[in-house]
């Protein structure tokens, strides 16, 4: 049996991710292609374990441990949730994948991403969605939107987060991502993101009617 399609959301925080990953899931549900949603890093108990690590400790952490923390977070997210559900025929859609390791440690504390990609593949046994859409917005527009105290990473600064975006823009063109201008409200950037999906969808023969 083909796998079904496997699609993440990604980009710095505040451009809204989260909240589109959870309509969209609803939305492909709604239109009846069975699906589900996951959070990276997370997912499983050993992720939610490591994520409190990565998000809420005031530790510092060096960019390699911060790195393999989070890959070893996704590698037990692929193989007790990820796979099994795309092997079931369930679209999985992503809060985050290898692309964030990728930018937040590699472009933005200077890991080569290279070597982080080799990991990455590594830590999902080569799995990689078939298709990362990018939400791209200003880091002074998201640190507004945000409207939370930030968390480690976050708490880094202007100039890490812009480093973070500029990350994603350089990825997002190497490595054929789609970009979402991530200004519009809500609905808006669901209704793109919706179009987005069911083109791909088609292209994968599922047809997802309007």
């Amino acid at each position: 049996m083909t796998r079904a399609p496997f699609i993440s959301l990604d980009g710095i925080d505040g451009t809204g991710k989260s909240t589109q990953c959870r309509l969209l899931v609803d939305w492909l549900n709604n239109h009846g292609v069975p699906t589900i949603g996951c959070a990276d890093p997370g997912g499983t108990p050993l992720g939610s374990q490591l994520r409190e690590i990565l998000l809420a400790s005031r530790a510092e952490i060096t960019a390699r441990a911060e790195s393999l923390l989070f890959m070893a977070s996704r590698a037990e997210l692929v193989e007790k949730v990820i796979l099994p559900n795309l092997e079931q025929g369930k679209v999985v859609i992503s809060d985050r994948f290898v692309a964030a390791n990728v930018v937040y440690q590699g472009h933005a504390r200077e890991i080569s991403p290279d070597d982080l990609w080799q990991v990455g593949r590594f830590s999902t046994a080569g799995l990689l969605p078939n298709l990362t859409i990018i939400l791209d917005l200003s880091v002074e527009q998201a640190i507004v939107r945000r409207g939370r105290t930030a968390d480690r990473m976050e708490a880094r600064g202007e100039s890490y987060l812009q480093r973070v975006r500029d990350g994603f823009l350089v990825e997002a063109r190497m490595q054929g991502f789609r970009i979402v201008n991530a200004v519009s409200d809500v609905q808006t950037l669901h209704r793109e993101i919706v179009a987005m999906v069911r083109e791909f969808l088609k292209t994968r023969g599922i047809e997802v009617q309007p």
